[in-house]
Parts: C-alpha cells; structure tokens; sequence
C-alpha cells in the first residue's frame, strides 16, 4: 500500500490483481446487476487508490482494509440509489440507468429481497441483529458491538455464523 500511496501503478495492478475477484464477488452479491456490481468494484479501486496513503498496517490486514472499503462504499451506494426517485417511470423520460436492468427484474428483485429478509429473520436473534446492522443499516463490527455491550469477537462471529448460515441455505435452495 506504500507504493500504491506513491503512486505506483504496477502496485495497483497488484493489488487489483489480488482483490479484484474478493471485491466483485461481494459487489455481485450486494448490486442488483452485473453492470453495477462492475462499477463498484471501479469505484472501490479508485477509492483505494485515492485513499492508500491512510492504511495502517499495525491496525488491520490488508484484506481487512480492502474489505471494510469496499463494504462502506457499497452502502453508500445502496444508500444513494435509495433515495434517488426512479425517473424511469416518468411518462416519456427514458431509464437513468444504462445497466443490463429491464422492468421484468424488478418483481424478481423484490421476491429475492423478500426471501433474504425472511431467511435473515430465521437466524438466531444475536445472528439476525448483527446482520441487520452491519449490512442493511450500515453500522461498522465496532458501532454494533458498543450497541449492544457485546465483546467484537462475538459481534464477529455472529456475523460469520450468520452469513454461513445464509450461504448454506441458499446452496440448499439452489440444489432443489
């Protein structure tokens, strides 16, 4: 990251190289489309190299950095798109969004949330809190372990648990 903070781009390359995948797998499964989640692992290297120069080493992995960046700029794009009205459905404006979106995913967009919803709330309680907090409404591992005078390695694994929980069950559904 000192190289990358110096400006070198072989070092971007290389830590494109190392995280790009990590980073668009967690994109993809946050984004509503391929083409957004390709525009926010963009975003994110962009913001990585913008911000390079702030990574402490004594505090965090680099994994953990590259992480906990990418997991803030995404809900900060969850966040924005939210709030923004969808002009789409004006009468003769066309979409705002050029991604590879149409009006027949929007159903299927809100039936997979549902279900994600409804399996989050089949989580044990501690499990389902966490998740809410940490992905829905955007607070860090620490803000949620202060929130609810927990130790962060609780917080921590409650979160892991909980995701594992989530994976296994939507590889269960998949198999059927």
């Amino acid at each position: 990251m000192h190289r990358v903070a110096a400006g070198d781009e072989d070092a971007m390359a290389e830590l494109y190289d190392r995280f790009g995948a990590l980073v668009f797998k967690v994109s993809r499964q946050l984004m509503p489309s391929r083409a957004e989640a390709e525009d926010a692992v963009q975003e994110v290297f962009v913001r990585l190299w913008r911000t390079a120069d702030r990574y402490d080493p004594r505090r965090a992995k680099l994994v953990t950095w590259v992480m906990l960046i990418t997991r803030r700029h995404l809900i900060d794009r969850i966040r924005r798109s939210s709030v923004r009205p969808d002009t789409s459905t004006l009468e003769g404006d066309p979409p705002r969004s050029t991604t590879d979106r149409t009006p027949e995913d929007k159903p299927q967009d809100a039936e997979r949330n549902a279900e994600l919803l409804s399996r989050i709330a089949e989580l044990p309680e501690l499990q389902k809190t966490v998740i809410e907090r940490a992905y829905l409404q955007g607070f860090t591992l620490r803000e949620i372990s202060e929130q609810l005078d927990a130790p962060l390695g609780t917080v921590k694994s409650a979160l892991s648990r909980g995701l594992n929980r989530l994976r296994e069950r939507a590889k269960s559904d998949w198999a059927v």
